[in-house]
C-alpha cells in the first residue's frame, strides 16, 4: 500500500524533502531561544549588564526571524507537496478507472469510486501534510527540548520524562479507542454519496412522484449514521485536551516548587528555571501534536487502503500479447456461449448461445425485461468476457483483438443515452473527433436529428447541458445514434435506442440505415415488433436462452412467444412484457 501511494509523489519529491528540513531548522531556532532568554535574565538583568541584554536580545530576534522564515517555507513546501500528491492520486485513479471493464466497475460502486476520489484523497492529503510537517516538527521539538532540559537540570528534567510517559500512554489508549469509530464513519460515506448521487441524477423522477420526503429521509439516515460515529470518536478524543492541561499545569507546579528550592540553595539560576518552564511547554505541546498526528494518520489508513484498491485493481479485460489491429468485416458468431457476471453465480445470465450473423445483415432482438438482451450485445464489443465458449467478429475471437480497435469498429447506442456538457457538435465528435461539420450534419440527417437541431437558434452550436437535460428523450436518442454513425462502424448496436421516438421517425431511421450503411451489421434491440419485423432475422431471447432465430414470417409460424407478442401489439396495444416471455 505504501509503495503504491508513494509512487504518486513523483515531481513533488523535492518539496517533500525540503518541508521536514525547514521544520527541523525551525525547531532548532525555537530550542535556542529559551537558552538566550536564560542568559538575558542571569547575565543581563540580575547582573545589571544592559549591553549584554541588547546583544543577546538581538540574537534572540535573529533566531525568532529565522524560525519564522523556516516555518513559512515549511508551510509553503508542505502545502505544495500535499496538494500535488492529492492531485496525482486523483489523476492516477481516474486514469485507472478508464481502463476498467464493466466487471471491475461493478465491483466498486459508482458512489464508492466518487468517495475514494474526493473524501479519501482529502484525508490522505491532510495526513501527508501532517506527516511532513508535524510528524517531523513534534518529535524533533520533543527530543531537543528534553535534551536541553537534562543539560540544564537532570533532576527537574526527570519530571518531564515521567509526565511524557504517563501522558503518552493515556493518549495512545485514547487514539486506539477513537480509531474504531473513525474507521466505521468513513465507510458510511459511500452510503451518503450514493444517496446524493441517486437523488440528483433522478431529481425529475423524485419530483414527479412527490418523493422528496422519502429522499430526505434516506439522506438524513445516512448523514445521521456518520454523525453518530464521528460524535463517538470526538467524545473520546476530547479527553486529549483535559489530560494535556492537567499534565502541563502539574509539571509547571512541580518544577516551580522544586526549582524555587534549588534557586534558594544556589543549584539553579532564575534564568535556567525560566528555560525549563519554556521547555516544559515545548515537550508537552509536541506530545499533543504527535497524538493528533497519530489520530490523523490512523484515520487515513482506511482511506489509503481504499485508494490502493483502485490503483492496484487490474482490468479483467486485457489486450493479448500480439493483438489483431484490423477487423475484416461485420460477421458475428456466438459459439456455445455461456456468460455470468460473477464466477460464483448460481446460474448463468446467458447459456447455450449459438448464432451466426453475416456482415451487413439487420438483426432484431426481442425479449422481456431480464432476458439478457443487453448482456448478449455487450459481449460483441468485449465489455465483458464470456464465461464459456467464444464470440467471433470478422472471423476472429474478440479476445484476440486490440480492445481499442475492436470498440472503434463496434458502435453502441446504449439504452441509457448520455450526452456531455458542450455543443451539439462537441457531442457528435465523440464518434469521430476529426469529423467535419458537414459529416456531422449528414449523420444527423440519417438519424432524423437534423430536423429538430434546425429549430434551435444556435443550430449545431447549441450548448447541451450536463446529462442533456435541455433536450427531450427522443432528441437525445437521435443525437446518440448520429454520434455512433460518425464512427463508420462495421457493427452498429442499438440497445432499445429508438424507444422515445415515434414509429414514423423510427421507420425513417431504419430506412436510412438500409440505404446509407448497407455493409454495416445492425443489431436492434427493441420492444416494438414494428421496429424489427423488417429485419433480415430476429432473435427471440427468453431467460438467457435463444428460443427463436429467423425472419418475421418464420417466427410467426414457429415461435409461440414471438406470435403472442405480435398479436398483443397488433390487436390493440401492449408490449412484450404483457404477453410473451418470462422476464
Amino acid at each position: 500500500m505504501i509503495k503504491t501511494l508513494a509512487a504518486q509523489i513523483k515531481e513533488f519529491k523535492r518539496d517533500s524533502i525540503l518541508t521536514p528540513v525547514f521544520m527541523i531548522l525551525e525547531v532548532i531556532m525555537e530550542t535556542i531561544i529559551p537558552l538566550l532568554m536564560a542568559s538575558i535574565i542571569d547575565d543581563g538583568v540580575e547582573a545589571g549588564n544592559i549591553h549584554h541584554i541588547y546583544v543577546v536580545g538581538a540574537w534572540m530576534t535573529v533566531a525568532a526571524c529565522f524560525s519564522l522564515f523556516n516555518g513559512i517555507m515549511g508551510g509553503k513546501y508542505g502545502a505544495r507537496a500535499s496538494a500535488g500528491f492529492a492531485r496525482n492520486l486523483r489523476k492516477a485513479m481516474f486514469e485507472k478507472i478508464q481502463t476498467f471493464s464493466f466487471a471491475n466497475i461493478d465491483r466498486f460502486s459508482t458512489a464508492g469510486l466518487v468517495t475514494r476520489m474526493t473524501t479519501d484523497v482529502t484525508n490522505i492529503q491532510n495526513a501527508y501534510q501532517m506527516l511532513l510537517r508535524m510528524c517531523m516538527r513534534a518529535p524533533a521539538s520533543l527530543i531537543c527540548a528534553m535534551a536541553m532540559s537534562f543539560f540544564i537540570s537532570p533532576q527537574l528534567a526527570s519530571i518531564y520524562l515521567v509526565a511524557v510517559l504517563l501522558l503518552g500512554s493515556a493518549l495512545a489508549f485514547i487514539i486506539y479507542k477513537a480509531m474504531n469509530y473513525f474507521n466505521a464513519a468513513f465507510r458510511k460515506y459511500d452510503d451518503l454519496n450514493a444517496s446524493v448521487q441517486e437523488n440528483v441524477s433522478a431529481i425529475r423522477v423524485v419530483k414527479a412522484y412527490v418523493r422528496e420526503d422519502h429522499e430526505i429521509g434516506k439522506f438524513t439516515k445516512a448523514s445521521d449514521n456518520i454523525y453518530r460515529m464521528l460524535v463517538r470518536a470526538e467524545n473520546v478524543v476530547t479527553f486529549n485536551s483535559p489530560l494535556m492541561q492537567l499534565t502541563v499545569y502539574s509539571c509547571i507546579l512541580l518544577i516551580s516548587w522544586f526549582g524555587a528550592k534549588m534557586i534558594v540553595h544556589s543549584s539553579l539560576t532564575t534564568g535556567q528555571l525560566m528555560s525549563l518552564l519554556a521547555y516544559c511547554m515545548n515537550i508537552l505541546m509536541s506530545l499533543m501534536m504527535l497524538s493528533m498526528v497519530f489520530v490523523m494518520l490512523s484515520m487515513s489508513v482506511a482511506s489509503a487502503e481504499r485508494i490502493s484498491e483502485v490503483l492496484n485493481e487490474e482490468s479483467s479485460l486485457t489486450n493479448p500479447e500480439n493483438p489483431d489491429f484490423a477487423v475484416e468485416n461485420g460477421d458475428i458468431v456466438f459459439d456455445h456461449v455461456t456468460f455470468s457476471y460473477k464466477k460464483d453465480a448460481s446460474s448463468p445470465v446467458l447459456s447455450g448461445i449459438n448464432l451466426t450473423i453475416h456482415s451487413g445483415e439487420t438483426i432484431g432482438i426481442l425479449g422481456g425485461t431480464g432476458s439478457s438482451k443487453s448482456s448478449l450485445v455487450n459481449l460483441i464489443s468485449r465489455l465483458y468476457d464470456v464465461t464459456e465458449g467464444s464470440v467471433l467478429v470478422g472471423g476472429k475471437d474478440v479476445r484476440t483483438y486490440d480492445l481499442e480497435t475492436l470498440r472503434n469498429q463496434v458502435a453502441v447506442v446504449l439504452q441509457n443515452n448520455v450526452l456531455f456538457s458542450g455543443s451539439i457538435l462537441d457531442n457528435l465528435r465523440w464518434g469521430d473527433k476529426n469529423a467535419t461539420e458537414e459529416e456531422c450534419i449528414h449523420a444527423c440527417k440519417l438519424a432524423c436529428a437534423d430536423e429538430f437541431i434546425a429549430t434551435f437558434p444556435d443550430g449545431y452550436h447549441t450548448h447541451i447541458e450536463q446529462g442533456g437535460t435541455n433536450v427531450s428523450g427522443g432528441q437525445k436518442q437521435r443525437l446518440c445514434i448520429a454520434r455512433a454513425l460518425l464512427k463508420k462502424p462495421k457493427i452498429l448496436i442499438l440497445d432499445d435506442s429508438t424507444s422515445a421516438v415515434d414509429t414514423a421517425t423510427d421507420a425513417k431511421i431504419r430506412q436510412a440505415f438500409a440505404t446509407e450503411i448497407p455493409d454495416t451489421t445492425k443489431l436492434i434491440i427493441a420492444q416494438r415488433i414494428s421496429s424489427v419485423q423488417n429485419a433480415d432475422k430476429i432473435i427471440v431471447l427468453d431467460d438467457g436462452k435463444v428460443t427463436g432465430f429467423g425472419s418475421h414470417e418464420e417466427l410467426l409460424a414457429t415461435n409461440e412467444i414471438y406470435r403472442d407478442v405480435y398479436e398483443s401489439q397488433t390487436s390493440g396495444g401492449g408490449d412484450f412484457d404483457e404477453k410473451g416471455g418470462n422476464a
